[in-house]
């Protein structure tokens, strides 16, 4: 008996250890996907800049506020643009 709880023991360490690294991977593979989603509707509301006179230079920050927020997150970029 002593040495099914030497086993069971570290195995369910290792077991929780795993579980939380899995949900700081997929929470860090959101926050990419996210990015890179903002990313792309920044470079595309960058292709039709010449007919709408919006340009945002695309960095680390717009594409995440981009990313983060959707739709509302470039509308902010948006307002913030008229406002400064």
């Amino acid at each position: 008996m002593e040495n099914f709880f030497s086993i069971l023991i570290p195995a369910a360490l290792a077991f929780g250890f795993l579980r939380l690294c899995a949900a700081q991977v997929k929470w860090m593979w959101k926050i990419a996907i996210n990015s890179l989603a903002g990313f792309a509707s920044l470079w595309l509301l960058n292709l039709i800049s010449g007919f709408t006179g919006i340009f945002f230079p695309i960095n680390f920050v717009t594409a995440c506020i981009a990313g983060f927020l959707g739709v509302p997150g470039i509308i902010l970029l948006i307002v913030l643009q008229f406002i400064l």
